[in-house]
């Protein structure tokens, strides 16, 4: 075998690693992006459910107008982002909604016929529901990212993902206001 040979399929092997690698960060961060559409899904899901929730409060709690136009106002907020909303600008908002919805709960256990409207409790169950599906769909979402993350860190990973402009993507993360311990008294 000659030396051009020897170069030749050197060039070949590195080509080849280079894009292996370079189809490996795609692959990573498209399940990255893919991942968060499904938290997506469930933020719409859970703004669907919203409009119905607060109509069946405002009929047995006229006086906590309040609380209903947080949970109103939060959820335009959610409707409205712009279609290129990052991530982690559409997880604050979807904090603050939650926030407002626990508040909107809170108020309903000091009505005990709202309590037991049939229609009021399917709609606490399905909201319920979705924000399990939003917890699960952050929890891919984290994972995918990690995994992305890792890719883009490491050697030689890292110099392929440094030329094409791949960088570290930010966690979904908890609120501070959420990590606190509850007080609880009795």
């Amino acid at each position: 075998m000659n030396l051009w040979m020897i170069i030749a399929i050197i060039v070949v092997v590195l080509i080849a690693g280079w894009i292996g690698i370079y189809n490996s960060l795609i692959k990573l961060r498209t399940w990255a992006e893919q991942s968060f559409s499904q938290v997506d899904v469930q933020l719409q899901r859970r703004n669907d459910l919203i409009p119905n929730l607060v109509e069946t409060v405002k009929g047995y709690a006229k006086h906590e107008s309040q609380t209903l136009e947080e949970v109103v106002k939060a959820r335009q907020q959610m409707v409205n982002l712009p279609a290129d909303a990052t991530p982690e600008q559409k997880n604050a908002l979807s904090n603050e909604l939650t926030g407002a919805l626990s508040r909107l709960l809170a108020v309903a256990e000091a009505y005990p016929e709202l309590k037991a409207n049939a229609n009021f409790m399917e709609l606490q169950k399905s909201l319920s529901d979705t924000e399990d599906k939003i917890a699960k769909a952050r929890q891919l979402y984290n994972s995918s990212i990690g995994q992305f993350n890792t890719k883009v860190q490491t050697v030689p990973n890292n110099i392929v993902a440094g030329v094409h402009g791949f960088k570290v993507k930010p966690y979904l993360e908890t609120p501070e206001a959420a990590r606190q311990v509850p007080q609880v008294t009795f």
